[in-house]
């Protein structure tokens, strides 16, 4: 079975997936005119008004918090130190280079999901890549094919990933048994996840600022006390991605390969630009300016703190504390950064990282079963009994992943990864289109001195595809 998954995954992430995805954000980068650069500043102005909400959607900021919970989680802490000690230093140049290409992809998805958003029965904003499948392409199967992917991927495989980050951290920190934590972890899950995507919403409202501003304090501090090291970590890193560490070992080519397959597999793990599930968040959202592309710009910039910024923050605390130099056959993962951050600050270390990857990896779990839950009702099978039997099911596996070991986890999660990536790039590339128009009526408004608002009058084409009563006010 390992051996299967191992084929699988290089097939999708040697080749079809590390072109399609660098494709498709090179692609929408050129499109908008490198909108990620041009309009970087546009993006805090966009927050300082992310708490309005109404009684149909949550706020801007708390969708931007639910998809910062998904993705700052164990690719934030062990996803870079494998990517590290796989595809050396050279790995954090190709996530950057993700993150940035992945913007243009996010400020897509997003607002795309935004303008084909729902309701469902209660009244609450609906939406995501299924549904713009559905109503954009009307390709229903296209959108039920996404859904699997992204239930199996989310809703049961990523939830063992982060559950068993936090199983690893927690035995090295305070030598607490797997199965202990597993039975925590699906206590405490199980109380917000019954409460449904609101209460996701919530919580992570409180929680994820708090922790990501705790984790970069610390790094930031650490960064400090070896500010010295930084310009040679910095040269190390651009060295690696092109190969220049190994010329003299006539090993440039595999050297290259090995750190763009790292960088581009974590650096999607971690910010998920173009995979496909924050527009499941982003869609729930009731977007200020009343525009669908003001989601884009809100969900952009959570793909750059996400990698830019928190994974870089890890990134510079492993190559300062020397671990990478020593033998790794028995250290990876999230012990890796623990021994590193104990290098630098003391013994206190690996406790933090622990209780850090408790919080990142729990606020994932959670957000992770929200975007399960949206395909759900897309599939439409949200009555009570199932719901109640898919969290359940989604717990289960939080306690598998407590017990089960890493590498497997990992490659489970690479493949149904990639599937929702394939799926949702492809969309969202044939409403490309439609995703540039949004975009070029955003900017018009803006350039007039007016506040964007999505009027369908200005898009008739669209409006049979669209929701009634969603975009069609007054």
């Amino acid at each position: 079975m390992t051996d299967l998954i191992d084929f699988i995954n290089t097939v999708l992430w040697d080749s079809v997936l590390i072109y399609l995805l660098l494709g498709t954000g090179i692609y929408f980068t050129l499109r908008t005119r490198f909108i990620q650069v041009r309009h970087f500043s546009h993006m805090f102005s966009v927050l300082k008004h992310s708490n309005k909400s109404d009684s149909a959607g949550i706020s801007s900021f708390q969708a931007l918090c639910t998809t910062l919970a998904a993705r700052v989680g164990t690719g934030n802490l062990t996803g870079v130190a494998i990517a590290l000690t796989a595809g050396g230093p050279g790995a954090i140049f190709w996530m950057w280079v993700v993150a940035f290409i992945g913007m243009s992809t996010s400020f897509v998805e997003s607002s795309l999901a935004q303008l084909y958003k729902t309701k469902d029965d209660q009244g609450n904003y609906r939406g995501g890549p299924a549904y713009y499948m559905e109503k954009g392409l009307g390709m229903r199967w296209m959108g039920v094919l996404f859904s699997l992917f992204l239930i199996i991927a989310f809703g049961l495989v990523f939830n063992a990933v982060q559950a068993n980050s936090i199983a690893r951290a927690s035995a090295v920190a305070f030598n607490v048994k797997p199965l202990h934590v597993g039975i925590g972890l699906v206590l405490l899950s199980g109380i917000v996840i019954f409460g449904g995507i609101r209460s996701v919403a919530r919580v992570a409202e409180r929680v994820v600022p708090l922790m990501a501003g705790a984790y970069l304090l610390l790094a930031f501090w650490v960064i400090g006390h070896n500010i010295e090291q930084m310009s040679t970590i910095l040269t190390l890193v651009l060295k690696s991605a092109f190969g220049l560490q190994e010329a003299a070992a006539g090993a440039v080519g595999y050297g290259i390969s090995q750190a763009m397959a790292q960088g581009v597999q974590r650096g999607l793990f971690s910010n998920e630009a173009g995979m496909g599930s924050a527009p499941n968040a982003a869609a729930s959202a009731s977007p200020y300016p009343p525009h669908p592309a003001s989601q884009g710009y809100v969900q952009m910039f959570g793909v750059f703190i996400d990698t830019v910024v928190i994974c870089s923050a890890t990134a510079a605390i492993i190559l300062s504390s020397g671990v990478l130099d020593q033998p790794v056959a028995s250290v990876s993962g999230i012990d890796m950064t623990q021994r590193a951050l104990s290098s630098a600050v003391g013994s206190w270390g690996a406790p933090f990282v622990a209780v850090a990857i408790f919080f990142f990896a729990f606020t994932s779990i959670i957000a992770n079963y929200a975007y399960a839950e949206n395909n759900l009702v897309f599939l439409e099978h949200n009555h009570p009994a199932g719901l109640t039997i898919f969290r359940c099911a989604a717990l289960g596996m939080v306690m598998f992943g407590a017990l089960a070991e890493l590498p497997v986890v990992w490659k489970m999660a690479d493949t149904s990864m990639a599937l929702m990536a394939i799926t949702n790039l492809t969309a969202i590339l044939l409403l490309s289109r439609v995703a540039l128009r949004l975009a070029n009526d955003y900017h018009r408004q803006r350039k007039l001195g007016q506040l964007p608002t999505f009027d369908v009058k200005r898009f008739p084409e669209l409006k049979s595809q669209l929701e009634p009563g969603v975009w069609d006010k007054g």
